[in-house]
């Protein structure tokens, strides 16, 4: 079992896909969805409700996209989704914070 995964490691075809843009691509593009999992703790007050909703229809156009490239970029794909959803929620956050209860004692206190 450890031979087969250490020739699976130093294969061509492993390090060819872990030195392209198909593998690093989606590796920088994680920062995204990281930030916005990171400012789930921190105050909706610093929510930009047009950046969050720019970064939410952006995920969805790229979801499809890396589904449609030969050979579909699956760690693209999976960035996108967890981007999609942390930026949803921040999105709810903020929503929530401007409009349904603007005067709650959290937003008061803040």
């Amino acid at each position: 079992m450890a031979d087969k995964l250490r020739k699976l490691i130093i294969s061509r075809e492993t390090r060819n896909y872990v030195m392209s843009t198909h593998f690093w691509g989606p590796i920088l593009n994680f920062m995204i969805p990281i930030a916005a999992i990171n400012d789930m703790r921190k105050s909706p007050r610093i929510i930009s409700g047009n950046v969050t909703l720019a970064l939410t229809a952006y995920s969805l156009v790229f979801m499809r996209f890396a589904l449609k490239v030969n050979p579909r970029n699956m760690l693209l794909f999976t960035c996108h989704i967890i981007n999609a959803n942390a930026q949803l929620i921040q999105g709810f956050r903020y929503v929530n914070y401007r409009y349904i209860n603007p005067n709650s004692e959290i937003n008061q206190g803040e």
